[in-house]
């Protein structure tokens, strides 16, 4: 039998509450070993309106892992830059199921800096 996963359950109690519209849309996170992932999506109509993430070249380091709390906030700062050029000023935040401290937090400080309100 498969171990069950508590970042997993964590995320799915969270889903549970957290919706985004298009007045008000979802802040989602995801951190896999290497990268970071932000998006901006509008769960009612099922679209992601802008995201932002370690891949792109503006971002990219060149050590093997991007996936610190340094690049944390230059995607938090990033998404929010995006989304406000989109005229979204308030999100719910998502954090994936992943505590609240680190990276999260780092991102999260970041977006609210730049001007997002969560």
């Amino acid at each position: 039998m498969a171990a069950i996963n508590p970042t997993r359950i964590r995320h799915k109690r969270i889903r549970r509450r957290v919706f985004g519209t298009q007045e008000r849309p979802r802040l989602a996170v995801h951190f896999s070993s290497q990268h970071i992932y932000a998006q901006v999506i509008d769960d009612a109509g099922g679209k992601t309106i802008t995201a932002a993430s370690t891949l792109e070249a503006g971002v990219k380091g060149s050590r093997r892992t991007n996936a610190n709390v340094e690049k944390a906030g230059k995607i938090g700062a990033l998404v929010a830059e995006r989304s406000l050029q989109k005229n979204i000023k308030t999100v719910v935040f998502d954090r994936g199921g992943f505590s609240y401290h680190g990276k999260v937090k780092a991102l999260a400080d970041a977006a609210r800096a730049a001007g997002l309100e969560f």
